[in-house]
């Protein structure tokens, strides 16, 4: 050694410093991409459909109820009459949805979103109250003719004409909800209703329905139970409720949800929907399945990243052993232009998995770098031996951390127990090494 141990250690750390410059613009890079991807994805959904929603059946009462008060004026008392108009809002019996979803990839350029075709059936059964629930002052309320609203956030996903069956019969529906505060959506009219005498019946209709991302159910029953089947095999389950049942296999899953009015206590969110106009709480009472990738190429690649200085600090801590175990001697220039190759990495694999797939992108790139780097230090250390050693132990760094990155619960005890495996490793061949006698000059 000509240096001291001291300036060699600050030379180290300088030169890591400076490759950091070149890794900070990879992640910038890596987020432009990301945001470009992102964009692409809008507007495909934007053409298509994007995230759905189903949110009722609920039965719609409109009336008109007339106040009287008297008033005097210039002596003499008079009746005035005025009208308030509003909406009686029913809720059903029960719930009950049987959805199938198929998947499927719509590309542009080299970008892809992934579209959902939910098909089944809802069904279920009312049952109204005498006189719409409406115990005093009857006489001055005048309804309209009820009708039947199921909201759907993106009717542009609708893929089949909707027939509502009421018992025996059947009733089209008509586009929108003749609602302010539900924008989207269908609505049916219902004959025969008259309220005057306590009622059940049985609804159900046939659901075609398209989106983009996510897929979410509002359980409006008073018991809901909801079936989703898909061919995704990475669903996120979202909303306020979880699945009771699940099953997740590598051909898609299935699930199954059952709730009740004491868990969801959608009659109350309901009525402030109603009266106060906040009706965010209705709709966020929900629950549902991402079809959306957990863990991207870019997510992948942005979490690779992170790695990219514990990397280059172990390349170099292995050039230090080689120069202190073996009485080598290691230019900084050789240094800098392994850790340069290093972070070449990375750069391949962002711009691999754009057209390949992250895991054949990670292998190509990974293979690329240990050729190049074994090739390299076969000459800079003065063995053909030695450079393939140094090769094989970066390529099982290499597939240590594509386990990392697979490994989305357990990649911070794997990550732990690599850091805790290499300082012992670093430790046992260093174990007798006199670091005084390193220290000084040659």
């Amino acid at each position: 050694m000509n240096k001291t141990l001291g300036f060699k250690l600050g030379m180290i750390a300088v030169l890591m410093l400076l490759l950091l410059i070149p890794l900070l613009l990879i992640s910038g890079l890596i987020g432009e991409r990301q945001a470009l991807r992102d964009s692409v994805l809008r507007d495909i959904a934007q053409s298509a459909s994007f995230d759905q929603q189903l949110s009722g059946p609920l039965l719609v009462v409109p009336y008109h109820k007339y106040q009287r008060r008297w008033i005097e004026k210039d002596g003499e008392r008079t009746q005035e009459t005025s009208t308030i108009a509003g909406h009686l809002y029913f809720l059903p019996e029960t719930f009950d949805a049987d959805l199938g979803v198929d998947t499927e990839l719509r590309a542009r350029g080299i970008y892809q979103a992934r579209l959902f075709h939910a098909k089944g059936r809802i069904s279920g059964r009312f049952k109204l109250p005498e006189r719409w629930g409406i115990d005093k002052d009857f006489d001055d309320y005048r309804f309209d003719k009820p009708f039947l609203v199921v909201g759907i956030s993106d009717i542009r996903g609708i893929e089949n004409g909707l027939e509502l069956s009421i018992g025996e019969q059947k009733v089209p529906f008509e586009a929108g909800t003749r609602l302010d505060w539900m924008r989207g959506g269908v609505h049916a009219s219902l004959p025969g209703l008259d309220g005057l005498q306590a009622r059940e019946f049985s609804y159900g209709f046939d659901l075609a329905l398209q989106g983009t991302g996510q897929l979410h159910v509002v359980p409006v029953g008073r018991t809901s139970a909801v079936d989703l089947r898909a061919n995704w095999p990475h669903p996120s389950f979202v909303g306020n409720y979880l699945p009771s049942r699940r099953n997740i296999d590598a051909q898609g899953f299935s699930a199954h949800w059952q709730t009740s009015f004491f868990a969801t206590n959608l009659e109350d969110a309901l009525r402030q929907c109603a009266t106060a106009g906040q009706c965010a709480d209705f709709s966020e009472r929900s629950f549902g399945v991402s079809f959306v990738d957990p863990v991207d190429q870019y997510l992948k690649s942005e979490r690779a990243i992170k790695y990219a200085l514990l990397f280059i600090a172990l390349t170099f801590a292995g050039f230090f052993l080689f120069e202190v175990l073996k009485n080598l001697s290691v230019h900084p220039v050789q240094y800098i232009l392994v850790g340069v190759a290093l972070a070449f990495f990375y750069l391949l694999l962002l711009s691999l998995s754009e057209h390949i797939g992250f895991g054949l992108a990670y292998g190509l790139s990974a293979l690329a770098c240990v050729l190049l780097i074994g090739f390299y230090l076969s000459h800079v250390l003065r063995s053909l031996g030695r450079g393939i050693g140094f090769a094989a132990g970066l390529a099982a760094l290499y597939a240590l951390l594509y386990g990392l990155l697979s490994a989305e619960d357990y990649a911070l005890l794997m990550g732990s127990l690599l850091c805790f495996g290499l300082l012992g490793v670093f430790m046992v061949l260093t174990r007798r090494l006199d670091w005084a006698r390193v220290g000084r000059a040659a």
